[in-house]
């Protein structure tokens, strides 16, 4: 009789503190409400102001994370897939019913600063708050001023897809307890103003890190691995700190003309993820997308002595490829093919990718040197696969590099042949393991992405 007393006391006091716990909980994670205000007309704003919020909002590529495919520009209902389950992007133009209408300034920037709405719910971090929370006030107000000259389109994102408990907005209040740390961006004093402008748009609306840094079980980034390479939408975002798998070492020069072209001689075309991102960086001034460069070479650094001369021994031998290299006379390549009947591998080489990979025209006009390809040295098959199967598309009529893609043409198994040949040719690595893995992995995202709802 006493033990089962003591029992039930000891019950009752594990039921008080998780009452206890959740309630505090509760009283932590509670937002008041910001209340609404009549959606501001366009006029009443800067047309400089609202200029200057186009750039921003292109640095942070905000319409393409709020645009559905087929959907209006900022009206949301983009399916973005995360481990956790999909949360679909919300609608940003200034419609007063589905919109951010009737959000004020301070609403707008409370949203961007600690990642809680107009209602006071808060936001899931597939918003990259613990990456906005750095914008300032002035930048916040040029972003608010953009958006709320946009067209508005009525238009309700579908309910986001997640299990319980994930599905409770109030668990969020722990995420932010444990890995946001509030901003806005404070000025390194050791480092001059570019440096600061390019950390400042790196670490803050470009954020960089929310693809390339690798996350942990509760979804955020690892600070102990910060741009160490990550995952997103299928693709593997490469290192870009030391670990990079580049052939040839990025350069501040390298890094400008890849971000604002969208693709380097030496490094190749933007894929993926980052395809929009160069897009965009295409839009905004020189001096921002040169910050951006100057932060992430002095991030990773200068490469050691035996990589440099590596990269260069490679960069000197290879195919001229565009932007960024030095001119060459065409028909320098010299690598040569296996013979096809020894090799399966080289008869699907031969067939596929010889007559432009091997052409020795300069891009656009004829294929990458494959010793340059990142995609073939990186750690995961995942990117090679992607542009096989789907090419390289053209960027808006823009000179850059374009490639068919041959999903209809190859079995997986033939698929998995080359990426393995491609790899053993060019790659001086060793071999991936789980290459068939990685091709269902592939056709399973993209399935996946083409059965997603659209706005």
């Amino acid at each position: 009789m006493r033990l089962a007393s003591i029992g039930r006391i000891a019950l009752g006091v594990g039921l008080l503190l998780i009452v206890g716990g959740v309630a505090g909980l509760a009283a932590y994670a509670w937002r008041p409400p910001i209340g609404p205000v009549d959606p501001p007309a366009a006029a009443s704003f800067d047309p400089a102001l609202v200029r200057k919020g186009a750039d921003l909002a292109a640095i942070g590529n905000c319409g393409t994370c709020h645009t559905a495919p087929g959907g209006q520009p900022f009206a949301g209902g983009l399916p973005l897939p995360t481990p956790f389950g999909t949360i679909h992007s919300t609608n940003i133009t200034p419609d007063p019913d589905t919109g951010i209408g009737r959000w004020s300034e301070a609403a707008f920037r409370r949203a961007m600063r600690e990642g809680v709405d107009r209602e006071g719910r808060h936001l899931y971090p597939a918003f990259p708050y613990d990456h906005f929370t750095l914008v300032t006030d002035e930048d916040n107000r040029a972003l608010y001023a953009f958006l709320m000259t946009r067209r508005p389109v009525p238009a309700r994102a579908p309910p986001n897809d997640l299990p319980f408990p994930l599905n409770l907005r109030v668990l969020l209040a722990g995420w932010k307890l444990l890995f946001l740390e509030e901003g806005p961006y404070q000025p390194d004093p050791a480092h001059d103003e570019v440096w600061n402008r390019g950390a400042y748009l790196t670490e803050g609306l470009a954020h960089c890190g929310a693809c390339h840094t690798p996350r942990n079980l509760l979804g955020a980034e690892r600070t102990d691995r910060r741009f160490a390479g990550g995952d997103s939408e299928g693709w593997h975002a490469v290192p870009i700190g030391s670990g990079s798998p580049a052939p040839v070492p990025w350069t501040e020069d390298s890094l400008f003309q890849y971000l604002r072209a969208g693709w380097h001689g030496l490094h190749g075309t933007a894929q993926g993820p980052m395809t929009p991102v160069a897009d965009n960086l295409s839009m905004v001034p020189e001096a921002d997308v040169r910050a951006i460069a100057v932060y992430v070479a002095a991030v990773t650094g200068p490469p050691d002595a035996e990589t440099r001369k590596r990269g260069e021994a490679l960069a000197a031998a290879a195919t001229p490829a565009g932007p960024g290299t030095r001119p060459q006379s065409a028909g320098s390549q010299t690598i040569a093919v296996a013979p096809a009947e020894q090799d399966p591998g080289a008869a699907i080489y031969a067939a596929t990718c010889a007559s432009c990979h091997e052409s020795g025209r300069a891009s656009p006009f004829g294929g990458l040197d494959l010793r340059l390809s990142s995609a073939i040295t990186a750690d995961s098959p995942a990117n090679l696969i992607r542009i096989i199967r789907h090419g390289v598309p053209a960027r808006n009529g823009a000179p850059a590099p374009i490639m068919p893609g041959f999903a209809a043409a190859l079995s997986d198994r033939q698929l998995a042949t080359l990426v393995d040949y491609l790899r053993g040719r060019f790659g001086n690595r060793p071999g991936w393991t789980g290459v068939e893995a990685a091709i269902r992995a592939a056709k399973d995202s993209e399935v996946a992405a083409s059965a997603a709802p659209n706005q």
